[in-house]
Order: C-alpha cells, then sequence, then structure tokens
C-alpha cells in the first residue's frame, strides 16, 4: 500500500475549505474549487474526490458535481462557488450549500448519491418564500455549515466576521458575526432565527484575535457541540464548545495554523510557511480524528491545496493544537528510505526570517511551491521554486532506520552547498556541494546511519536560485 502525503490529493489539485464525512465505507470530501494561477478565490466548479476508510493514499476523482452556471442567479458564470457544506437529509437525499461569491444569500442543490451529480434545489428562505439574506438589515449569507442533530432537527450556521459598521459594504446587511438557524425538514425553509450566535469584534478598528471570522463548521462529538471555524487571525482554525447546537459556546483553542504560528510557542514572525485564510474541519475516521485544513501555494491566496492531520481529543474535551506535516493521513511516519516529492514540504522558510510579509508574496524570498503549464495540466509535476541563500524546506516526519544517503534533484542557476539536518537548530548531517544546471541534476551525500523518527530540513547556501524537485533516502 503506497504512503500517504500533504496535500492528500494530486499535486495539481486545489481544492482548499474542506469539509470531510464519511458516508458509508468512503471518506468524502467538498471544498470550493481554487485554479492554478487563479485571480481570484474559487473560479472553479465543484468536484469530489473519496477514498476508502481503509486507504487514505488512495483518492478517487468523482468529477465536477455542480456546475456554478447551474443556480439561476449565476446563468453566465461569472459569480463563483464558495465554499460549501454536504449533509444528508432525514430523506436520505444529500444536500449541498452554498453561496455565489459576493451575492450573499444561500442556495441549495441536492442528490441521491453523496458523490453527486448535484441538481439546483432552491434557495434559503422564509416560510413567506422570501430568500434570507435579500432585504437590507438581514444577514448577509456566508460559509454555510449544515448540521442535523440526533433528534433531527436541522441547524444551518452562516456568517462572515468583519464587525460594526461594515454593513455599508454588503448592501446594508450584517456581518457582525455567527448566525444560526433552525430549518423545516425540506432543508431549505427557516423553522427560527436567524439567531446572533457569536459576535465578532470589529477587524475595522485593526482588532484581531481568535474571536470568530468566517469557516463555520459544526460537528457532535461525545454528546457535545464543536464549533470549528476561522479566527480573525485568519490562518488558525479554531473551536468553541457548548452543550447546545443554538447557543452557549466557550471558547476552546486553536486547533491548526497554516503557518505553525502558536504551536510550542511559535510567534507570527518566526512563522514557518507562507500563511493565509484557513477553513477546514474534523472528522473521524475508523476511531481516529482528523482536521482538515488548506495551505497556500504560488506565492499568492488563490491556489490553496488541502491537507490533513490527526488530532487527540482528550477526555475533558479539549483539542491540543498540531502542526503541520507532510505524512497527516498516513498513519504515521513516512519511511526513511525511497523518493518523495519536494511539493510534500510541510515547512518553507528562511533561516533570519526574512521576506515575512505576506501582502506582497512578490517580495517574499521564502521558497515557494508551484507548477509548470496551467490548471489541471495533470501530472505531479508541482515542485519548489525561489530557494534562494538561507532558505530552508523542512519535511515532517520519517521513520529512519539505517538511512545514510540523501540525494537532492535541483534545476536553476545556484551554486554553493545543500545543508541535510533533522534538527535546524544542531549541526547538519551533511553538507551536499551543488552545482545546477537549466536541466534537473540529482546530488548525493552520506552521514552516519540515522534511527528514529525525526524531520528533515533542507537548508541551501550560495548564489542566485534553485529548483527542488524530490530527494531520495537510502542506506
Amino acid at each position: 500500500m503506497k504512503q500517504a502525503y500533504n496535500p492528500y490529493l494530486p499535486s495539481w489539485e486545489y481544492i482548499p475549505d474542506g469539509e470531510p464525512y464519511v458516508f458509508g465505507d468512503r471518506v468524502y470530501v467538498y471544498g470550493s474549487h481554487d485554479r492554478f494561477g487563479g485571480e481570484k478565490f474559487c473560479m472553479n466548479d465543484y468536484v469530489c474526490w473519496s477514498a476508502s476508510v481503509d486507504n487514505l493514499a488512495d483518492w478517487r476523482y468523482e468529477g465536477v458535481i455542480y456546475r456554478k452556471d447551474q443556480d439561476p442567479r449565476n446563468y453566465d458564470g461569472k459569480h463563483c462557488l464558495y465554499a460549501p457544506d454536504v449533509q444528508k437529509g432525514l430523506d436520505g437525499r444529500y444536500y449541498l450549500y452554498y453561496v455565489l461569491d459576493d451575492i450573499g444569500i444561500m442556495s441549495v442543490a441536492v442528490c441521491d448519491t453523496p458523490a453527486g451529480a448535484y441538481k439546483y434545489y432552491g434557495t434559503v428562505k422564509y416560510s413567506d418564500g422570501t430568500p434570507v439574506g435579500e432585504k437590507k438589515g438581514d444577514i448577509y449569507q456566508f460559509d454555510p455549515s449544515i448540521c442535523i442533530d440526533d433528534d433531527g432537527r436541522i441547524f444551518l450556521y452562516s456568517g462572515f466576521g468583519i464587525g460594526e459598521g461594515a454593513e455599508k459594504y454588503f448592501g446594508g446587511r450584517k456581518v457582525n458575526g455567527l448566525y444560526c438557524m433552525e430549518l423545516e425538514e425540506d432543508m431549505i425553509t427557516v423553522k427560527r432565527g436567524p439567531e446572533l450566535l457569536l459576535h465578532t469584534r470589529n477587524l475595522i478598528e485593526g482588532k484581531e484575535d481568535h474571536s470568530f471570522f468566517e469557516a463555520s463548521s459544526m460537528r457532535k462529538i461525545g454528546g457535545k457541540y464543536y464549533l470549528i471555524y476561522s479566527s480573525c487571525l485568519s490562518h488558525e482554525l479554531c473551536y468553541m464548545i457548548s452543550d447546545r447546537p443554538d447557543g452557549g459556546f466557550v471558547f476552546g483553542g486553536t486547533i491548526i495554523s497554516n503557518g505553525d504560528i502558536g504551536y510550542g510557542g511559535r510567534t507570527y514572525e518566526c512563522r514557518l510557511n507562507h500563511i493565509g485564510n484557513n477553513h477546514g474541519s474534523l472528522v473521524n475516521i475508523k476511531g481516529q480524528w482528523y482536521i482538515f485544513y488548506h495551505r497556500h501555494t504560488n506565492r499568492h491566496s488563490f491556489s490553496r491545496q488541502g491537507c490533513a492531520e490527526p488530532v487527540t481529543i482528550r477526555e475533558d474535551g479539549h483539542i491540543e493544537q498540531v502542526e503541520m506535516t507532510s505524512c497527516g493521513l498516513n498513519g504515521g511516519p513516512l519511511e526513511g528510505t525511497g523518493t518523495y516529492p519536494a511539493y510534500i514540504a510541510c515547512n518553507l522558510f528562511t533561516r533570519d526570517h526574512r521576506g515575512y510579509n505576506e501582502e506582497d508574496y512578490q517580495k517574499d524570498s521564502r521558497p515557494f511551491l508551484t507548477q509548470d503549464g496551467g490548471d489541471r495540466d495533470g501530472g505531479d509535476d508541482q515542485y519548489i521554486a525561489g530557494w534562494r541563500d538561507g532558505g530552508i524546506v523542512g519535511f515532517k516526519y520519517f521513520r529512519f532506520d539505517g538511512t545514510s544517503l540523501v540525494s537532492v534533484k535541483i534545476k536553476g542557476e545556484g551554486e554553493g552547498y545543500i545543508d541535510v539536518y533533522t534538527d535546524i537548530n544542531q549541526v547538519p548531517l551533511v553538507s551536499i556541494p551543488v552545482k545546477a544546471a537549466s536541466e534537473y541534476q540529482t546530488f548525493t551525500g552520506s552521514f552516519p546511519p540515522q534511527n528514529g523518527v525525526a524531520a528533515l530540513y533542507f537548508h541551501y547556501r550560495g548564489s542566485s536560485c534553485l529548483s527542488f524537485k524530490e530527494f531520495t533516502l537510502g542506506v
């Protein structure tokens, strides 16, 4: 059986905002759909991927499950399909909830099977037929989460946490936090609400903290209700807990940051990746809980990729923050021998943390992930570009059993050394002399046999710039 990496889908696929569910014996992931080299969020139609619960390394493409031009408000396809959620209704059918970028009204599509194809069903509406979010003073519908409780009650969560005073930018509709609605059995008509569930801080005044921003997702775990969301810090997924689905939520903590900020006390200035928004949720697969989230590639925010990490939910309900790894769904460390693509890197940073202003990625001197060709050209040809002097590429984790050889496959104009570490704060295992060319070349170094579980870091010291395709470990 092949090993599972992060990102868990092929490197040419860009599915952020992942909502994972187990239906039957398969895991299905629903998300928005970015475009490689995209100019804005979510430019492609919805697709679905699934995997057997017994093999999280083998994901199957289910195809396009819903096109953006299927919505009557978007016959010309100019609006983008933002982050969706899916739930199996009381009638056994599957319901897909979504918004069209800046329209602010929630739509629903339906299908008899989890993987589509879905058909337009209607708009979330009040009992008089008025769409929620259509009128001034109503809530601005955004980032749906749909949850059916054990007693059959249906709850829809929706909201955007910009803060009081921002309504003028959203057609006079409320963007002051997360709202909760109870729906009728038809999955589309409001029975009760909307009611404000979480009030956000005022981002207009620059107040950034762990309060609600966007990306709501509800899960029921051990009789408690867990609200997973993206905080006003944007790069992290946090959670709140309550004894009921429609109120009383108390902050629990951060589950993951796509810069590993906060993990082990790491600060924003010393983050380990290009950061940006985050969106995802929890799923239990054969007794193990995982957090699904996304990373950013290509030095901008519009080509995001899904990743996942195992988490532990303690008896008292607390979830400790986990770090980004290369082996998230693998069930343990990767083998300490074999050839690995560089795109499974979980850390991209510089030793002196140069270029940490993500507001202008083009000035960022960190190495970054990219690919050749256009969107969905196929082939796992993603690689690391922009690898300059001081740049560090990290992979976590490997189980070494006498590993003593490492080869790197690179190209470019650079000349210097690649230092290989298992601990970036210790001396390197080996320093490999490299002199790149216009075509990929392989350079090899040996070191004392290593045993046990450890990370691998590759640190470039030299002139100009390299591209990093893959590395090989041997004994």
